[in-house]
């Protein structure tokens, strides 16, 4: 039951097949422009291009501008629709209901509206349809009249018709026009002088006049394109009039080969050399928005632009890029391409297709191939198809099947008559045998699928899963068994990885680069050079084909194609960059492929047909320039202003946000632009390129600062580095006055913090003085007190002292004194001769004289001065009543003054009173006392 469905389905998709005519047409990239980029709708009228290479658009919605990276939308003075658009040199002139003027970019890279038409009188509802210059003089045409303004001298001139002016036309440097009744017309000097007017021309419109191989050469709405000739209008070219009888022309231009692009109201787009051989017939199912053209230009780098009912395209007639496109999807994902005996084959997931090679005839249909198609492979005169059904021979067109296994994905030559093929099951030998090929056998003990492999040396095999990793076989003489299987553990998997061998050694390639397989090391290595043709985060598959025809190395990233040659002069390999995006290319991930058609023609396959390439053609925009286009700068919470991009600007501290809007004015999709920018002040490294042109400052600190940026174009730098140099104040209260008012504060605060110091300090210190001066006196007398305390402590001890030995020796003349009385007293007892004697020595040692002096001496050492003070105040005491005031001042009894005396106490009585009386004592005043106090 299984096998009767898949039949049925097949039979349909032959069926499908066969129906279907799979036509198509290479035509040049479209780069599409919706309404979508720009906020703008509907109807484009007019399109033309400034000195600056910025293109302008008449739309309903007013004037648009687009630098390459950015639209700008301008409304029209009275908010109408622009119906025509002019640039001349740095103007840019419009024309909508009721007026006309032209528009002018002011230092701030702003346009700016000036009008023309209101100082003159215009009829009612006038529309302005096209404009013109020419000599000095710009036209603006509407229904009724072309209205002549002189550039130098401002005035007006006007050419008014009877009937209708359809249009207007520059040729031959000068001006005709339509009359819609009358016929063609040519100003000269201002005056309208008759060209033809034949029935074709005021019964029909004529949308464009154009000299072609100096034929004047008409191009009319329906009827066909004509020259004239002596008055009569004949076909310019028969064939291209029978082509487009059906096609309504709207819009026209001539390219500067002298061929046509005619905008059709609902076809599309065509295109005819100047032969009037149709070159290209482009539509909304070839990519266009819409297949109304509204308007037609060609700018300076030959991209033709298109305004479209909806939207803006271009289409890049020039460029080494030309897109097969199959709408209807019947040609399904392009997997493999080859060229055999001048028959271009096109493997994809709905079969195999062919047509003679660089024609333009239908891809057909090779009956029984339908499913996918991995693999296209030339070995000598055969051609063999890897499919998933299994493996065919290409023969006249027809397909053989010659092995049934399923998933034929790689086939690699051994001989002449062998080929090793790499399946869903591992790998399998075909050989030619009596001129016909078959499967010989499977080769044993390996049974993982094998997209990728590749020979290391005749029994050494490696094979690439990307889920598994890469594997190491050794297999037999005859490739019937493998005997040893090894993982390569210096390797990653990856998805998406690949496995090939180019200039005699295996690459490895996956998101981390490409290694080489070293024998040395038994291991794959990084090759650094290799490994520069993509990066981790632009990596978009490992995928890598060996064009060994011509020795070149094919890689295929997000952003690029990429082939890498050896150098002429070095062995250091060369890699090109070629700017054919992912999203272009639009395939799937880890089926890239390409191939050589002719000797410099390449195709890409995509999901949808096909990119041809002719490397030769590939220009490297080396002419393009950066621009900053306009400068925003704004407050942290204010709306945004436009800059001066002419001069060095100065702002505010709190104006410091800044946009800077820049761009490259490359208008083709194949382009890809990126960004670098610097901001010197902030820092001195360059950013990580970047696709948007935009870049915005936020809360910039005070300094001077320097834009730079740099771009480049599909990886090639432009020729300038645009710069703006600028300027943020510092705030106020750190301006250059507030500075000096702070410096004048700080200096008048420590003036007056000086002078209060000064103060302070003087009465501090002569309080400090006054204090210390206090306790150094108080100090000093405490120190006098304690010297004379301890003089004082001493004299009390010396007096102590020298009373103690006046004390003993006094005590021990008393003594001495009575025991010699006494003894002599004893004696007078005695007999008189010997008593005699002895009262002699007696009374010689009894020298009172003597001991007097002794005494007075210790006296006045113990108390200093008593003599003298007692003899002051009593003048008239002798000596003998000095030594009795000594003896009373040492508190001596009478009866203890008497020896010292040698006299009787009674006598020291007596004496006791006659001092009284002379020192005029009174009776109840003691003596003693007195003394004593002295």
């Amino acid at each position: 039951m299984k096998n009767k469905k898949m039949k049925l389905i097949n039979y349909l998709i032959v069926v499908l097949l066969t129906i279907n005519s799979i036509y198509g047409q290479e035509i040049p990239p479209i780069s599409v422009y919706t309404s979508k980029d720009y906020n703008a709708e509907n109807q484009n009228w007019g399109i033309s291009q400034a000195t600056d290479k910025h293109v302008y658009i008449a739309n309903n919605k007013g004037l648009l501008e687009f630098d390459g990276a950015s639209w700008r939308l301008y409304s029209s003075p009275n908010e109408t629709i622009v119906r025509s658009v002019k640039a001349i040199n740095d103007k840019v002139y419009i024309g909508f209901y009721n007026g006309f003027g032209y528009w002018q970019k002011n230092n701030q890279g702003v346009l700016e509206y000036t009008s023309l038409s209101s100082d003159i009188d215009l009829l009612e509802d006038e529309q302005f349809w096209h404009i013109e210059t020419l000599e000095g003089w710009v036209l603006f045409q509407s229904l009724q009249r072309i209205y002549l303004y002189n550039l130098n001298t401002k005035e007006f001139k006007v050419v008014q018709s009877e009937s209708q002016i359809t249009s207007m036309y520059k040729v031959r440097g000068s001006i005709y026009y339509q009359d819609h009744q009358k016929g063609i017309f040519k100003l000269e000097k201002g005056i309208s002088k008759l060209v033809t007017k034949s029935d074709l021309v005021i019964k029909h419109d004529v949308i464009a006049i154009y000299d072609i191989d100096n034929k004047l050469v008409f191009v009319t709405t329906n009827k066909g394109i004509y020259y004239l000739d002596d008055d009569l209008l004949k076909p310019w070219n028969e064939l291209l009039n029978k082509k487009t009888k059906d096609y309504t022309f709207y819009s026209s231009i001539k390219l500067l080969d002298d061929g046509l692009v005619l905008g059709t109201i609902s076809d599309g787009v065509i295109i005819v050399n100047k032969a009037g051989s149709i070159l290209y017939v482009i539509n909304h199912k070839k990519g266009l928005t819409n297949n109304t053209v509204l308007s037609l230009f060609q700018d300076v780098d030959q991209n033709i632009w298109l305004g479209l009912d909806d939207g803006v395209n271009t289409i890049d007639i020039n460029s080494p890029f030309k897109v097969y496109k199959n709408a209807s999807g019947v040609l399904g994902t392009v997997y493999a391409s080859v060229v055999k005996n001048n028959i271009l084959y096109l493997g994809t997931n709905q079969g195999l297709f062919y047509k003679k090679n660089n024609s333009e005839d239908d891809f057909k249909f090779i009956e029984n191939t339908e499913g996918q198609v991995w693999t296209l492979k030339t070995i000598g005169e055969d051609l063999f198809c890897g499919h998933n059904l299994g493996t065919f021979l290409v023969k006249n067109n027809k397909a053989t099947l010659i092995g049934n296994v399923m998933g034929a994905w790689k086939i690699e030559e051994l001989s002449p008559n062998t080929f090793i093929q790499g399946n869903y099951t591992g790998l399998y030998v075909f050989e030619k045998q009596l001129g016909k090929w078959n499967l010989k056998n499977k080769i044993e003990g390996f049974n993982i699928s094998s997209r990728y492999f590749e020979f290391l040396d005749k029994h050494t095999i490696f094979v690439n899963h990307e889920y598994k990793g890469v594997y190491k076989l050794l297999v037999n003489e005859d490739y019937t068994k493998v005997s040893n299987v090894a993982i390569i553990g210096s390797i990653e998997k990856g998805i998406h990885s690949a496995l090939l061998k180019y200039r005699g050694e295996i690459l490895y390639s996956y998101k981390k680069g490409v290694f080489k397989y070293s024998l040395k090391e038994e291991a794959f290595v990084k090759d650094d050079i290799l490994s520069t043709y993509t990066s981790p985060e632009n990596y978009n598959s490992g995928v890598l084909i060996n064009m060994q025809s011509e020795n070149k190395l094919w890689g295929f990233s997000k952003k690029n194609v990429v082939y890498v040659e050896q150098g002429e002069l070095s062995a250091k390999p060369i890699i090109n960059r070629l700017s054919i995006p992912f999203k272009l290319r639009k395939g799937i991930s880890g089926f890239e492929n390409i191939c050589k058609v002719s000797q410099d023609k390449y195709l890409i396959g995509t999901s949808n047909g096909y990119i041809t390439l002719k490397l030769n053609d590939v220009n490297q925009n080396k002419w393009s320039q950066v621009v900053i286009s306009q400068i925003k700068n704004a407050t942290l919470t204010g709306n945004s202003k436009n800059v001066n991009l002419l001069e060095a600007g100065v702002f505010d501290n709190g104006e410091n946000n800044f946009e800077f809007i820049c761009s490259v004015p490359v208008f083709n999709e194949f382009s890809q632009v990126e960004y670098q920018y610097q901001l010197e002040g902030l820092s001195n490294v360059w950013s990580q390129w970047k696709s948007s042109g935009n870049v915005l400052f936020e809360n910039l600190p005070f300094g001077t600062y320097q834009f730079k940026i740099k771009a480049k174009v599909n990886g090639v730098l432009t020729s300038n580095t645009a710069t703006y140099a600028f300027k943020i104040a510092k705030p106020w209260y750190i301006s250059t006055v507030m500075l000096f008012v702070y410096l004048l504060i700080v200096v008048a605060f420590s003036i007056f913090m000086h002078i209060m110091y000064t103060r302070h300090y003087t009465k501090q210190r002569e309080r400090l003085l006054a204090k210390k001066q206090r306790e150094f006196e108080m100090e000093k007398l405490e120190n006098e007190q304690k010297l004379t305390l301890l003089e004082n402590e001493k004299l009390e001890a010396d007096v102590e002292v020298k009373n103690k030995e006046l004390a003993g020796s006094t005590m021990n003349l008393i003594k001495k004194n009575e025991l010699l009385n006494n003894i002599k007293d004893e004696l007078l007892k005695g007999e008189q001769k010997n008593i005699n004697t002895v009262i002699k020595i007696i009374d010689k040692n009894l020298n009172h004289t003597d001991d007097w002096k002794v005494f007075e001496e210790a006296f006045n050492n113990a108390d200093k001065d008593f003599t003298k003070k007692i003899k002051e105040l009593h003048p008239s005491l002798t000596s003998n009543d000095l030594r009795l005031c000594a003896y009373l001042r040492l508190n001596l009894s009478s009866k203890e003054i008497a020896p010292l005396l040698n006299i009787s106490s009674k006598s020291v009585e007596v004496k006791r009173y006659r001092l009284r009386k002379k020192m005029n004592l009174e009776n109840d005043e003691n003596l003693t006392d007195y003394i004593l106090k002295i």
